[in-house]
């Protein structure tokens, strides 16, 4: 565990030092919280992605307890901005937003999301991490237009140690699925892993692949649990929560995966999610290898 939160403190170092460097700057020029003060502090944290309705809710809280706890030293805010940052973010659903396995028959992750955000090295790396668990899991080519995406997820299959299933370019989403279901209940398997075409033109066209996949799970999984899983790229700052509120509308979002993390300094695009969609971040990429 102590591994993984250094991994994670390191690939989160971009926007934490954005962050503390700019407070840091704001605290050592400030005598007093004043409005200059107020507002060099509020375009930081915009700076950082948090988002505009966040920070304006941040800044609200802050002005309140600054009045109601007769803070006049600017240096005594420090930690309160710390504490009332982490509040936005950890509420009590954050605390249980890991995937919740189906006691009887495998569990379904459909993966959506644009291209290019690193959804199929998402899957990936998902199923390496649960193989490493002891979880038969079988990966499903979904994404049926992107050419080369059935390739790619079948190699990242014989990486893993996961079964597989796909078929030709062009061919129709659902029937993969229902063969990957099948499959799927022949060899025990505990979790599906299913990749989705990468499109935003036709949101009518989305939605409706989607709730034929699901139809099929439900039909032939009738007690497997399921859930939409949106892979965004972090780097995108504030156009991934637009791309999050896009597909969400399309197909009911369950969670959130946050992508290259360790490329940029608007990691606050998490809290701004978790803070304006209650959608919880239920993993994040901070690194190109495979553990990562």
């Amino acid at each position: 565990m102590a591994g993984f939160f250094s991994k994670l403190v390191s690939g989160l170092s971009k926007t934490r030092d954005n962050i503390i460097s700019g407070i840091d700057t704001i605290f050592n020029g400030a005598s007093e919280i004043d409005e200059d003060f107020y507002e060099e502090l509020e375009e930081l944290l915009i700076m950082a992605d948090l988002g505009v309705n966040t920070v304006m809710s941040f800044m609200d809280r802050l002005r309140n307890r600054v009045k109601k706890e007769h803070i006049e030293d600017p240096n005594l805010l420090k930690e309160i901005i710390v504490d009332e940052l982490f509040i936005i973010y950890v509420d009590d659903s954050i605390l249980t937003t890991k995937i919740s396995y189906s006691e009887n028959g495998p569990t379904v992750l459909l993966f959506v999301g644009v291209n290019g955000v690193g959804k199929t090295t998402t899957i990936g790396k998902l199923a390496w991490k649960l193989t490493n668990e002891g979880k038969k899991v079988l990966l499903v080519a979904g994404d049926t237009f992107r050419a080369g995406a059935t390739k790619q997820l079948e190699e990242w299959s014989n990486r893993v140690g996961a079964s597989f299933v796909g078929k030709e370019e062009g061919a129709d989403p659902a029937a993969v699925v229902f063969d990957a279901v099948t499959a799927a209940k022949a060899r025990n398997t505990d979790v599906l892993l299913c990749d989705t075409a990468g499109r935003l033109h036709n949101k009518k066209n989305l939605m409706e692949e989607l709730k034929k996949m699901h139809r099929i799970i439900e039909r032939e999984l009738p007690d497997a649990k399921r859930e939409n899983l949106i892979v965004l790229d972090g780097t995108t700052g504030q156009n991934a929560l637009a791309q999050a509120k896009e597909f969400n509308e399309a197909a009911k979002i369950d969670g959130i995966i946050l992508t290259k993390l360790d490329g940029t300094a608007k990691g606050g695009i998490a809290v701004a999610i978790q803070s304006q969609m209650n959608i919880p971040v239920k993993y994040i990429c901070v690194g190109e290898q495979i553990e990562d």
